[in-house]
């Protein structure tokens, strides 16, 4: 049976463009050459002002104006997340993935973007490319930040001035469940201390 993709090939299209991430399709110079909906949601221009120019110029990355080349040539590109990501791809067979926080230009002002980044290259027409996939991972990133623990209990602060414990925060803001054990080291004292009362016993 052919498959859907197969007997249309727009099919494949309005798949990739219902992938909320954004989706770039890139040279070796980190050259835009497609992207899906989300992308171009992010590009914010139409094809003929993106297709073709490096990401972090089309994105407005607060380095891109660090050289009269634009992305790729300043300083700061040489450590680029993005461009050594693309690189490694290119470079090898595996998906590089990692997580990035990307300083973009916005109405003037520089805001932190925070993305879990993916890189696969792949041939196709005879030329090497890499798909990119950025995934915004901002809510994980203000997790991170903002997570305030009590120091002698242990217990978060999960709105206001509500406190409670790890799991409870974590069940009801990003839908996890736990199983408990002890580590090594909480296991080595816990059978000390049974010990100890093995042994006072039997005095």
């Amino acid at each position: 049976m052919q498959s859907a993709c197969a007997r249309d090939p727009g099919y494949l299209n309005a798949l990739i463009d219902l992938i909320p991430a954004i989706v770039l399709v890139v040279d070796n110079d980190v050259r835009i050459l497609d992207y899906n909906e989300a992308g171009g949601a992010l590009v914010g221009l139409d094809s003929s002002e993106s297709l073709q120019r490096r990401a972090g110029d089309v994105l407005h990355c607060l380095h891109s104006t660090d050289a009269p080349g634009g992305c790729g040539q300043g300083l700061a590109c040489r450590t680029c997340i993005v461009r050594t990501s693309v690189n490694e791809a290119f470079a090898g067979s595996t998906t590089v993935r990692r997580r990035a926080n990307l300083e973009l230009v916005r109405d003037g002002a520089v805001t932190k973007v925070y993305v879990l980044l993916r890189a696969t290259a792949f041939e196709h027409g005879g030329s090497r490319r890499v798909l990119l996939i950025l995934e915004d991972i901002g809510e994980l990133a203000e997790f991170q930040r903002i997570t305030t623990i009590c120091m002698s209990c242990r217990n978060v602060r999960i709105d206001g001035d509500r406190w409670g414990q790890v799991e409870a925060y974590f069940k009801r803001y990003w839908d996890m469940d736990f199983s408990h054990g002890l580590c090594p080291q909480c296991a080595t004292a816990e059978l000390d201390r049974l010990d100890a009362g093995v042994d006072t016993q039997h005095e």
